[in-house]
C-alpha cells in the first residue's frame, strides 16, 4: 500500500514562494513516476509537473518557468518549489504517484492572495 501525505501549502503574497513536500510510505518509490496535480474552484484537475524515476522532469505551461519538482528518493519525498506565485496558482495541490496516477494524496491549500 502507497501512501502519500502533502506538506508545505498555505497563504502566500503574489511574488512570493512556497515549497510542497510529499512524503510517500512504501518501498515502490525509487520506481514510480510522481506528479503534482491542482484544481481551482470551478475548474478541472490539471497536471502542473511531473517527474520520472529516473529524474526527467516535465511542466505545463503555466509552471515553467516558475516551478521546479524535485525528488529524493533517500528520503522518499517529491518536492515541488513554486516561485513568483500568481493569483491563479490558488488551488488544492495533490500529489500523485504512477502514470497515470494510481495513488493521490488528500490535497493541500495553496492561497496566494494580497
Amino acid at each position: 500500500q502507497v501512501q502519500l501525505e502533502e506538506s508545505g501549502g498555505g497563504l502566500v503574497q503574489p511574488g512570493g514562494s512556497l515549497r510542497l513536500s510529499c512524503a510517500v510510505s512504501g518501498s515502490i518509490f525509487v520506481f514510480i513516476n510522481m506528479g503534482w496535480y491542482r484544481q481551482a474552484p470551478g475548474k478541472e484537475r490539471e497536471l502542473v509537473a511531473r517527474i520520472t524515476s529516473s529524474g526527467s522532469t516535465g511542466y505545463a505551461d503555466s509552471a515553467k518557468g516558475r516551478f521546479t519538482i524535485s525528488r529524493d528518493n533517500a528520503k522518499k519525498t517529491v518536492y515541488l518549489q513554486m516561485n513568483n506565485l500568481k493569483l491563479d496558482d490558488t488551488a488544492v495541490y495533490y500529489c500523485t504517484a504512477g502514470t497515470p496516477p494510481s495513488y493521490w494524496g488528500q490535497g493541500i491549500q495553496v492561497t496566494v492572495s494580497s
